[in-house]
């Protein structure tokens, strides 16, 4: 376990605050713990568990390095060595992706995603488009809201946008995709036993509760299993694409590295000896 060097030091190089066999800890080590905002009991407190803790893993680990069998030893070496490697080529093929990896996508690459794989993107969830309203309980001129929801021409839309403080919901922009989850939590009287009476393409509903009357008009529906559509899956298909880069830009660069080793004679594979 020789990799965990780093707030345990073997050799004083300051006072320390503490000692477990031949491993010391300083004040150095712990003064990320320490907030100018806490009292001095709160601090002391603080520094103590975090000793005591300090001191239990120095003994755990001396007793496991007698107690333990070589071979689990080596076994955790091992371990512990492939894990700092892993740490590091993460943080640095990380490094090299921010760099050099293009993360402009554009609306013609999506499109030409889409077409070629939309058979993998299918809805486990019906979405609807739909123009909705809930109106208060005691709001007078119902009727007007309905006819103009209904037609929804440039008139509509600026009349119903003039009186929208009066709503208690609205939702205007029937060119969005909506899960037929987030619907039912919107409009309470619609139940998943209830919602394809009332939840059909073209179709405009009223339903009403004790809290209010709901009304909305039905652009579009995709039902499950159908292919969702690309406007709804945009910002998937724009991450899968970009995951999509990354690991061409990985497989590029570990090629390129290894061809490099060879080239520079820093990497060789030995040729097994024939029996």
């Amino acid at each position: 376990m020789s990799s965990c060097e780093g707030i345990f030091k073997s050799e004083p190089e300051s006072t320390p605050l503490a000692r477990v066999g031949d491993e010391y800890l300083y004040r150095e080590d712990i003064e990320s713990l320490l907030n100018s905002q806490l009292n001095e009991q709160d601090s002391t407190s603080l520094v103590t568990n975090y000793i005591n803790n300090w001191a239990v893993k120095q003994l755990l680990f001396s007793k496991a390095q007698i107690n333990l069998t070589e071979e689990q030893i080596a076994s955790f070496e091992r371990l512990v060595s492939n894990y700092r490697i892993d740490l590091f080529t993460r943080a640095y093929k990380e490094a090299l992706v921010l760099r050099g990896e293009d993360t402009t996508v554009t609306d013609g690459q999506l499109r030409q995603f889409y077409e070629q794989e939309k058979e993998n993107f299918i809805l486990k969830e019906k979405i609807l488009q739909l123009r909705f309203v809930e109106l208060p309980k005691q709001f007078l001129n119902k009727g007007e809201v309905i006819k103009r929801l209904n037609n929804f021409n440039v008139e509509d839309q600026v009349f119903l946008d003039s009186i929208g403080v009066q709503f208690t919901k609205l939702n205007f922009n029937d060119s969005l995709w909506i899960p037929l989850t987030r619907i039912i939590q919107e409009i309470p009287p619609l139940t998943y036993e209830n919602e394809g009476r009332y939840l059909k393409k073209s179709q405009f509903f009223e339903l009403e509760d004790s809290l209010g009357v709901y009304l909305g008009k039905i652009s579009d529906i995709r039902e499950i299993n159908e292919i969702a559509p690309l406007s709804y899956i945009k910002p998937t298909l724009r991450q899968v694409l970009l995951n999509r880069r990354k690991l061409d830009f990985l497989r590029r660069l570990e090629t390129e590295l290894l061809d490099e080793a060879v080239k520079q004679n820093e990497f060789e594979i030995y040729e097994k000896e024939k029996e």
